[in-house]
């Protein structure tokens, strides 16, 4: 055992994990591209981007370089009263690129802290408009918003959150018509999915604060799709009912459904947008929450009362914004465009194939996220995913089932062949372990 497990085992607490069962942890010394290297020589693959954070590659000079930069010069101050120009010029691309009129940047540190702020700001919101009978919230089930309070009781229906139930505010659940390539119910689902929403809208649209989704992809509860006519569809009922529509794409930003932003593809610009993980590349923890000027002008106002009393210590950190935006080169260059497009046609490949396995079903791809699924498997408990991610870890492939959903979610700079390693080593495991 290493001096840094040793420790470890003594003073740190994981997450997602029960201590009392998990092997030990593998010690991680430094990593390189798609690659990790652990302490005892292995080297293993990092397709899953370091739990979705990882856009270019781990150690990217640019964005390493971008940070050094920076931590010369200025490495924190307050953002109340303060300002600074990596936050500015940030704010400023991100206003570039994003859909719509999402032209206010509220900063903070992680995707649940974004959720936070999106589900304070639209409660705000109506209050600051005189509005208080708006007090629903609508969410999905399925959805997953990230582990403090208020992104706890909008994606209550994840089902990890049990111990936590009588604490969390009352939040509506609408069903979800998960689908995946050659799904013949699809329609059906979509259809039933929105009669739903139009009599709940019916009885209860004058009480609505805002829906909040991942659009696209619900990502912890094992890369379950939606199709864009079904998410403008929903859109258009909300806010035809006058609520505001949040979309959640901590996960799917940056390029991860194929578009910069899922909203992008699905052809729908959310009144808030909250976004993270690949916003620095992987380097260090910040996220964004986006509002158009409708909703910041409501905050304005004479009194106190009226402003958003919310903030982090490390609000706008230097450091976080200066790997944004080197990421954010990175982002929306032509190499990475050429690399989302070779990357969703290999996958697409290598999941029509997979597909045709009497162990593997439901196969689905958008962007450089892949998902298939073990036949008959059921939930996120089901042990054949702990069972398969040591099956992957012994051949040096980062890849962590979600339950019975087996997924990649590379980062961009992966090789055709670290990919075909991973294909093949899906193909090992259906054919030997299932």
């Amino acid at each position: 055992m290493t001096d840094t497990i040793a420790l470890d085992r003594l003073h740190v607490w994981h997450p997602f994990t029960q201590a009392q069962t998990a092997p030990e942890p593998l010690a991680v010394t430094h990593g390189e591209g798609v690659s990790l290297f652990t302490e005892d020589g292995r080297e293993i693959l990092d397709l899953i981007s370091s739990w979705w954070v990882n856009l270019h590659g781990h150690a990217h000079p640019a964005i390493a370089g971008a940070i050094a930069e920076q931590a010369h010069r200025l490495e924190q101050v307050i953002f109340a009263d303060f300002t600074h120009a990596p936050a500015a010029r940030l704010a400023a691309r991100l206003a570039e690129v994003l859909p719509g009129d999402l032209s206010r940047v509220f900063f903070s540190d992680n995707g649940s802290t974004a959720v936070e702020v999106a589900l304070k700001l639209a409660w705000q919101y109506w209050r600051n408009k005189g509005e208080g009978r708006r007090r629903r919230f609508l969410a999905f089930e399925g959805s997953y918003h990230g582990d403090t309070f208020g992104a706890m009781a909008a994606g209550v229906g994840s089902g990890f959150y049990e111990p936590f139930h009588e604490l969390l505010f009352a939040v509506d659940r609408m069903p979800y018509p998960a689908t995946w390539d050659g799904d013949p119910e699809v329609e059906a689902k979509e259809a039933a999915a929105l009669d739903w929403l139009d009599r709940w809208l019916a009885a209860n649209g004058a009480e609505m604060v805002a829906v909040i989704i991942e659009p696209l992809v619900q990502g912890a509860a094992g890369m379950r799709f939606c199709r864009p006519d079904f998410l403008r569809a929903m859109a258009a009922r909300v806010r035809a009912a006058g609520a505001l529509v949040i979309f959640d794409e901590v996960m799917t930003g940056f390029g991860r459904t194929g578009a910069l932003f899922a909203s992008q593809k699905a052809g729908v610009a959310p009144d808030l947008i909250c976004l993270s993980k690949g916003l620095t590349g992987g380097f260090l923890p910040l996220s964004v929450t986006a509002c158009g000027e409708a909703v910041y002008e409501a905050f304005k106002g004479a009194g106190f009362d009226r402003a958003f009393a919310h903030g982090h210590s490390f609000t706008a950190n230097p450091l976080g914004c200066a790997a944004a935006l080197a990421s954010l080169d990175l982002t929306t260059s032509a190499e990475t465009a050429a690399s989302l497009k070779r990357i969703e046609e290999r996958h697409r490949a290598a999941i029509a194939d997979l597909s045709k396995h009497p162990k593997l079903s439901r196969g689905r791809v958008m962007g450089t996220i892949a998902a298939i699924e073990v036949t008959d498997a059921q939930g996120y408990t089901a042990a054949v995913g702990q069972t398969l991610k040591r099956f992957f870890l012994d051949r040096g492939l980062l890849l962590r089932p979600l339950g019975p959903v087996i997924y990649l979610l590379p980062p961009y700079c992966v090789t055709d062949g670290q990919l075909d390693r991973a294909y093949s080593a899906i193909r090992d495991a259906a054919d030997t372990l299932l």
